[in-house]
């Protein structure tokens, strides 16, 4: 791995991760970089699920593959703060 592929996750992950929160209703009670970390998982796994669809492999901009990755996002952000909102008093 190099810098610049740490990099390009942490950004690909924060972009990921804020559209997560913007199309999630409500508050969330999780910080910026439990929100990048979860946007980080939900590009991996969306990723994963893409291209064993066979539909990462398009030219341009992958559309499926992106909002597979947002819809990770609004999930993974949903349950994290469910239980981050649930363990605090």
């Amino acid at each position: 791995m190099t810098i610049e592929s740490i990099l390009g996750a942490i950004i690909i992950g924060a972009v990921i991760g804020a559209l997560g929160r913007l199309f999630l209703p409500g508050r969330q009670p999780i910080g910026m970089i439990l929100t990048i970390v979860v946007g980080i998982v939900a590009a991996l796994i969306g990723t994963f699920i893409a291209q064993h669809l066979g539909v990462a492999t398009t030219r341009g901009i992958d559309w499926i593959e992106l909002i597979m990755q947002v819809v990770l996002a609004v999930v993974g952000v949903g349950l994290v703060a469910g239980i981050r909102g649930r363990t605090r008093v």
